[in-house]
């Protein structure tokens, strides 16, 4: 647990201890949380001859935590999003690409078609959106009939300012509205911003990808809507309140700004994070910098994804009511592995999760309300 403060609730200091946590939850509390998680722990045995007892005390530290692992699972029932959590296997052996400088890597792409975007980027019909620090272009192979690029002006996608990610997210912005006057039924907006090789980013250049569709919003995000809709059918309250009280009761969500934070219980891999807000504003471009500047600073992640889900820009005809803005952050794991962060499990089952978002709240929580 962690250390009490007079007069303080104490929280579980691991995932390990969410169980016991959950245990100890006022009755009401305990009601919102079990109509939106399910929980199960257990505990996984082997028997390591004695032969790879070297190597394991090598790797793991010691025998005895390999021979019994506690598993945590976690799902949501409202998305059926879930996790398995297993801090051990942040210690397994993976192999590594040979150790190099990330500046150098990055200064060696100087050159490419961003770098010069005005005359090796192509333009939208309705041109380029242009802010302080970043410009926009038409996506030269689209997935969608409005797919663009918000180039930002620093060719490094980890030189960003708080008033970076403002004009990042501000562009891109201007750019649905700008498809919007285009095409009235383009009204769904999505961002998402893939930083370096690890999230699958094919360009190093800074850069964000945006996209608006017709018909519906992007397949995950109508599920999210419609999974909120049914819960506040069923129970008469609103999902995404319930979402960040369930977290806060265990002590994975704060608020600050009128932004509202959470480290996920079900994240889809590493130190996933959501910011809940009422608008893609400067409100909310200060919170994700916040998160961003405590993973490149404080947590060594460098690449990371970051996107945003938004209602439609106009009136669509099915209820966003209730729906806020939410930015979604995840980390991709160390630039130097070469082994992938996602699997057939990840797939087509649960996540596999290292990280313990106990343990990401103590970075998080100074760096978001400071």
């Amino acid at each position: 647990m962690t250390a009490q403060q007079p007069g303080e609730r104490t929280y579980p200091s691991a995932i390990t201890d969410l169980v016991q946590e959950i245990d100890r939850l006022p009755p009401a509390e305990r009601t919102r949380f079990d109509r939106l998680f399910h929980v199960t722990e257990a505990i996984g045995v082997l028997v390591a001859p004695e032969e790879m007892h070297r190597w394991i005390e090598n790797f793991f530290g010691s025998v005895s935590v390999v021979e019994h692992q506690k598993i945590v699972k976690t799902t949501n029932l409202v998305t059926f999003e879930g996790t398995l959590f297993n801090a051990l296997r942040a210690s397994r052996p993976m192999e590594m690409a040979p150790p190099e400088a990330l500046s150098d890597i990055i200064n060696s792409s100087r050159g490419d078609p961003f770098c010069r975007a005005e005359e090796g980027t192509p333009e939208d019909i309705f041109g380029r959106v242009r802010g302080r620090y970043s410009l926009t272009s038409s996506n030269i192979a689209k997935y969608d009939a409005f797919h663009g690029v918000v180039i930002y002006h620093d060719h490094d996608p980890l030189a960003f300012t708080r008033e970076h990610i403002a004009d990042y997210l501000s562009v891109g912005l201007r750019w649905g509205y700008k498809v919007l006057e285009a095409d009235p039924e383009a009204r769904y907006y999505f961002f998402m911003w893939n930083c370096l090789w690890k999230s699958g980013a094919s360009i190093l250049h800074g850069h964000a990808q945006i996209a608006c569709t017709r018909g519906l919003h992007y397949a995950k995000i109508e599920h999210l809507r419609r999974a909120a809709l049914q819960y506040r059918e069923q129970y008469g309250v609103n999902f995404f309140d319930d979402l960040f009280a369930a977290h806060a009761a265990v002590g994975l969500a704060l608020e600050a700004r009128g932004v509202r934070l959470l480290a996920s219980l079900t994240p889809i891999k590493e130190k996933e994070v959501w910011l809940i807000g009422s608008a893609v504003d400067n409100t909310l471009a200060d919170a994700l910098y916040r998160v961003l500047d405590c993973y490149a600073h404080h947590l060594g992640v460098h690449s990371f994804n970051v996107v945003l889900y938004v209602p439609p820009l106009a009136p669509a005809p099915e209820d966003w009511s209730g729906f806020p803005v939410i930015a979604r952050v995840v980390d991709r794991g160390p630039l130097q592995n070469k082994t992938s962060d996602f699997g057939a499990m990840e797939l087509y089952a649960s996540s596999v999760v290292a990280s313990d978002p106990f343990k990401l709240m103590t970075y998080l929580r100074p760096a978001f309300t400071s």
